[in-house]
């Protein structure tokens, strides 16, 4: 059985800083995020290294394994280990055999940085472009102004790292209606959707009766990891890439962004 805590960090650290306002410079703290460099081992044996925000780190290395598809299901996952150290941590998975060896045969070095999915692929036709179509029954979800409106006026009051140091990523888990019922947050936008889907699958949450809200763009790695867990509708705050809604056309995920309290752009009619 796989560990289900959550880090202790608080993913900031206070700095002394002089803030300049006109004319008047004054001495204060600040808040800044972490970003700190996290190694995904599984069974023993090194398989990438992402910066991140080093809280909730049971999440990411479980939603990191399922996202890209190194376990099928989190409970291919046996064992979880957090090792912190103070500008590092390791996190150690235990996944059984038949993952481990397919993994072993198309393993890579990823040098993840926050803003890169795919840092360190040693070649395009490595690139996984071709999701799957979503399992049915997969629209549990409409997409309308008031569900769309209500996720959207909400997200802020979800983000507590983003209030604190202004510099952070957050993935929201909403129900049909639009409600909000968990946020993770990040320095990559990635890596807070990865948190997000391992909390999920750790919790053995339906991911096809709810939507994932990005306080991002859609790029084709969000977009490619939402799909690849069933989950029927992407909503994000930015624009989508031209990559990503295509992707979204394949795997028969709803795709929306630009969502605002008073509408959003459908670019995927599913």
């Amino acid at each position: 059985m796989y560990c289900e805590e959550r880090s202790e960090r608080s993913g900031f650290r206070e700095r002394e800083i002089v803030r300049h306002r006109g004319v008047i410079q004054t001495r204060d703290n600040d808040k800044v995020a972490e970003e700190f460099p996290i190694a995904l081992v599984f069974n023993g044996i090194s398989h990438a290294v992402m910066m991140a925000t080093p809280r909730d780190l049971e999440a990411f290395a479980v939603g990191f394994a399922l996202t890209e598809g190194i376990v099928g299901s989190a409970r291919e996952i046996f064992d979880i280990e957090v090792f912190m150290r103070e500008d590092s941590a390791e996190v150690q998975l235990t996944v059984g055999q038949p993952s481990f060896l397919a993994l072993k045969g198309r393993r890579r070095a990823l040098a993840g940085r926050t803003g890169c999915g795919v840092c360190g692929i040693e070649s395009i036709e490595l690139l996984d472009l071709h999701p799957e179509r979503i399992e049915p029954p997969a629209m549990h979800v409409v997409a309308t102004n008031v569900v769309i409106a209500r996720a959207a006026e909400a997200l802020q009051d979800h983000q507590l790292l983003m209030r604190a140091t202004g510099g952070v990523h957050a993935a929201a888990w909403c129900n049909p209606e639009g409600e909000i019922l968990a946020v993770y947050e990040d320095v990559g936008r990635h890596n807070g959707l990865d948190k997000l889907i391992g909390a999920l699958a750790m919790k053995r949450i339906d991911m096809k009766a709810g939507f994932v809200f990005l306080s991002s763009r859609a790029s084709y790695e969000l977009v490619r990891k939402t799909a690849r867990m069933n989950i029927p509708m992407l909503a994000t705050i930015s624009a989508p890439t031209s990559l990503a809604i295509s992707i979204a056309e394949q795997a028969g995920m709803k795709l929306v962004s630009f969502c605002r309290k008073d509408g959003f752009v459908e670019y995927t009619e599913i």
